[in-house]
């Protein structure tokens, strides 16, 4: 048996303002949204039964906005599509096979086709900047911004504004993606429901981010795809992890309404068929990789660069889409496949109707697309880049299986897996969203057996763009992020709660509508938040409806202060010989169920974390331990395997 001697403990519990007297009586803020709070079960972090219960409601409600909206886009789309192409030009373009599979047509009235899309520019830059300047362009950069930059608000009239003005661009001919307008619905939805909740900044970020990832999931039927892409797309070296979670309930909503009345089918058709058939095709993917990498360059200096040159141009701002859509109109009638959404381009480049296609006008169609997006929404019109980014990388591939096919050995005999993969590798790397945009597209097309190849394709075409970004919203990570400027500057405060630090209530302080409320549970990062948010130094401590203390920003600091100079003094007490190991409790661990303060580790010992569950806590004195819980510590080198048998040996003694 292994002994480890009594001594004073070493984790010293956080030093802590004076304990709240008595619970006062009165109430604070609006009762509903506490309520809701109420009815939760207790705990923390993104994987606790509370936060999981909180945003099963709450991303129910937006992605049953998600999936409207979408349904509500597409029939705009649509009416506007068949009144203006259909009737006055005489032209429909292709559709893809999960919506219809339209195929290709000649253009009845092709005089009239650059008047229709000057029209439709007209019409869009009128509603757009007389009404809501802010939406012009693509709407997924907004919403980044937002949420990087504006507390997650987005004002309610964008969303309507944005779909009415991205259906008439798109409808008339313009080249943009229908997931921008879609998300930004989902994602202005989240923000005013936040607010009608009463959400901290932090939540009403994540909702935002929510009805992003809930739109785009809708709008593709991909709604693994679309969860992960309101993680991914925020940053482009990061994952705003806590969206995860409640973003896959808001998207797998949406896409349930969504494809509850245009199908379940992927949109290209069920692909399932085709694969990944032999090793030397890894080497025309990696070389797919490079052509993508240097396309999505391409993509995002002529979109951004076309944009510059309009903003610097002294006219109206509304009439600038009009002469960017009578160019596009210009272009269709030589390129056709450069207006509109082009999916149905790329469900033709899937089969063997692409050797019917002209040999000039399938090279060309990749920049004719990335020139059209460029000036139907860089000129200030509305709609999304995400969409022509995946159809600009699917018409590459096709470009290099046309030209590949009877050359290359072993290459696929039809082109739709590398058609597929372009798709994934060039707006997987300027979105620097690769892990979103395979997964999406494998959805779009029913085909998870490319993804192993499609890994090559993504990870060169990521490397070669580095940091450019399609979305210029996007920060590095979330340490550049206003969204976490307190956690990542004061990272001790995520481990230490509001009951550490809060002190009695002064009576002197006034309870009323407008006062900040935390509850004792909280961290310390988010009530700071909480504080600067609504420019106060203090605030109210609840519990149910009792009121049980205050929390003043001098509160803070001072705990904070105090816990980093303990942490400090344990660490120089380490000796200069110490090593860092991990250990498991064992389930019939002593130790199971005491606390740090109880364990009577050596002085010389420094806990650094604990993982249950998946989970890091950062401990303080009064965490205890479970069995399963995996310890981080530092010790001496020689008391290492004393310490470790200790914690592990199920006949452990604390003796």
């Amino acid at each position: 048996m292994t002994t480890i001697s009594n001594q004073k403990d070493t984790v010293e519990p956080p030093v802590s303002a004076p304990r709240a007297p008595a619970p006062h009586a009165f109430t604070v803020g609006p009762r509903w949204p506490r309520w809701f709070g109420r009815a939760l079960p207790t705990g923390s972090g993104f994987e606790s039964q509370r936060y999981l219960m909180k945003w099963l409601f709450i991303s129910t409600l937006i992605g049953i906005v998600a999936g409207l909206g979408a349904i509500a886009f597409m029939l705009a789309i649509g009416w506007v599509t068949q009144a203006s192409l259909g009737s006055v030009v005489g032209y429909l373009p292709p559709s893809p096979a999960g919506e219809g599979n339209t195929g290709l047509q000649a253009i009845a009235r092709p005089w009239l086709l650059p008047i229709v899309t000057a029209l439709g520019g007209l019409l869009s830059g009128i509603i757009v900047f007389s009404l809501a300047p802010e939406a012009e362009g693509h709407g997924t950069d907004a919403a980044i911004d937002a949420i990087h930059h504006k507390g997650g608000r987005i004002r309610a009239r964008i969303p309507p504004i944005k779909l009415v003005a991205s259906a008439i661009t798109i409808g008339t001919g313009g080249s943009g993606g229908r997931e921008g307008p879609t998300a930004q619905i989902s994602a202005g939805f989240g923000s005013l429901l936040a607010q009608w909740l009463g959400l901290s900044v932090q939540e009403r970020r994540i909702a935002v981010a929510v009805g992003m990832g809930a739109g785009i999931g809708a709008i593709f039927r991909a709604p693994l795809g679309g969860a992960l892409m309101a993680a991914e797309i925020l940053y482009i070296h990061d994952l705003e992890v806590e969206a995860l979670i409640p973003a896959l309930i808001a998207s797998i909503v949406g896409y349930s309404i969504y494809a509850g009345t245009y199908g379940y089918q992927p949109i290209f058709g069920d692909q399932g068929s085709i694969g990944f058939t032999h090793p030397v095709q890894l080497f025309y993917y990696a070389f797919l990789g490079v052509l993508c990498g240097v396309g999505g360059l391409l993509y995002e200096r002529s979109f951004y660069g076309i944009t510059e040159v309009f903003h610097r141009l002294g006219w109206p701002r509304w009439v600038k889409p009009a002469v960017a859509g009578f160019l596009v109109g210009l272009l269709g009638l030589v390129v056709p496949g450069a207006l509109h959404t082009g999916y149905g381009w790329v469900q033709i480049s899937m089969g063997k109707q692409l050797l019917e296609l002209p040999l000039w006008l399938v090279l060309l169609l990749p920049l004719a697309k990335i020139l059209a997006t460029s000036l139907s929404i860089g000129s200030g019109g509305s709609g999304g880049i995400f969409g022509p980014g995946m159809v600009i990388g699917g018409m590459l591939g096709a470009s290099f299986w046309r030209l590949g096919h009877d050359v290359l050995p072993q290459m696929p005999a039809d082109p739709a897996p590398v058609v597929i993969i372009g798709m994934m590798a060039l707006f997987g790397g300027i979105a620097h969203a690769p892990l979103a945009v395979m997964l999406m597209v494998a959805e779009m097309t029913g085909n998870l057996s490319l993804l192993a190849p499609a890994m090559v394709a993504v990870a060169i075409s990521t490397a070669l763009v580095g940091d450019r970004t399609i979305y210029h919203s996007q920060l590095a990570t979330r340490a550049d992020s206003p969204a976490h400027r307190t956690r990542f500057s004061f990272p001790l405060l995520s481990s230490l709660l509001v009951r550490d630090a809060m002190a009695p209530l002064d009576s002197t302080v006034g309870a009323n509508e407008s006062a900040v409320v935390l509850e004792p549970d909280q961290t310390l990062d988010v009530a700071l938040d909480k504080l600067a948010e609504a420019g106060s130094s203090q605030a109210i401590v609840m519990e149910g409806d009792r009121v049980v203390g205050q929390l003043q920003v001098r509160d803070v600091m001072r705990t904070y202060k105090a816990n980093l100079e303990r942490s400090v003094r344990r660490a120089q007490a380490l000796s200069a010989e110490s090593t860092m190991f991990q250990a498991r409790l064992d389930t019939s661990s002593p130790l199971a169920g005491r606390s740090l303060q109880q364990a009577n580790l050596p002085r010389d010992t420094l806990v650094v974390s604990i993982t249950r569950d998946g989970e890091t806590l950062f401990p303080r004195a009064n965490t205890q331990l479970q069995s399963g819980d995996v310890v981080l510590i530092m010790a001496d080198r020689r008391s290492e395997p004393a310490l470790r048998q200790f914690l592990e040996s199920r006949h452990a003694s604390t003796d």
